[in-house]
């Protein structure tokens, strides 16, 4: 009795496998359905590689929060402990200055938000045009505080490198504090509190220097990043499925003005 030859497999051959669902699958990345080109291979789909991006950032932002806490924590205590050493020094920070870079941040919040808008809409050309504002807001406040670091260097506050305690007969903040704060005045006239104060004075200075400088680098990086985001959205690399790099970037930015919210009246407004 024979047997067709065709029922007999080859030992030579490896497993049976059907030829059009393997390269099937091979054209789709491992996975059982297509993908959009934007959607990196290890995700299921868009929805999933949007929520592991903004979960990303949010945990990035967490240790932000707990860096600057720190310095925030530290201000808080010295603050309690020296009063009218830190009271003179708030005096001396450019109030102007301060506002106005207020002001500059809350609207670059409003002209990232519209481009977030932008971009869930579709709309490419406004994407760019409320990216390029938020740069241009970024870098007036870059500009105002290095004419206020100009300024206070003028003035010689810098702690160890270029600091002198503020004379009230060449300082109107000075004059004016010494008149209407009668602990301060006091602590001024003593010789011995008065060297006490000018160190604690300087240790005012390092925490504002420290945190509004670490803040302003960030600024940076946040202007680098939206530079970046301005160039793709040029080129059209975003639509209303797939925008989800500026909606995470606008949380970092979101961040970096709420940090600014409480720098600004921990230090400037500790005169009121």
């Amino acid at each position: 009795m024979t047997q067709s030859t065709a029922s007999i497999p080859d030992p030579h051959a490896g497993p049976l496998h059907d030829d059009h669902a393997h390269a099937g699958d091979a054209a789709q990345g491992g996975h059982g359905h297509s993908h959009p080109a934007h959607v990196a291979h290890h995700f299921d789909d868009a929805e999933q590689q949007k929520d592991a991006a903004t979960l990303g950032m949010w945990c990035f932002l967490a240790t932000e929060v707990l860096f600057f806490g720190g310095l925030f924590l530290g201000y808080a205590i010295y603050r309690q402990r020296y009063p009218e050493a830190f009271l003179i020094g708030s005096h001396h920070l450019k109030l102007t200055h301060g506002t106005v870079n207020t002001f500059i941040l809350l609207f670059s919040s409003l002209t990232v938000a519209l481009s977030v808008h932008a971009a869930a809409t579709g709309n490419r050309k406004g994407i760019v045009r409320y990216l390029i504002g938020t740069l241009i807001l970024g870098f007036a406040f870059l500009g105002v505080k290095a004419s206020e670091y100009y300024g206070e260097y003028q003035e010689k506050l810098i702690p160890k490198l270029l600091f002198e305690l503020p004379d009230p007969a060449h300082s109107e903040h000075m004059k004016e504090l010494l008149e209407h704060n009668p602990r301060v005045k006091a602590a001024y006239d003593d010789p011995v509190r008065r060297k006490g104060l000018e160190q604690q004075l300087q240790l005012f200075f390092v925490f504002y220097f420290c945190m509004t400088g670490l803040h302003a680098s960030h600024m940076i990086i946040g202007i680098g990043v939206m530079s970046w985001l301005t160039w793709r959205a040029h080129k059209g690399h975003f639509s209303a499925e797939y925008h989800t790099p500026i909606e995470i970037s606008g949380l970092y930015w979101h961040f970096v003005d709420i940090v600014w919210i409480f720098l600004f009246p921990m230090t400037y407004l500790l005169r009121h």
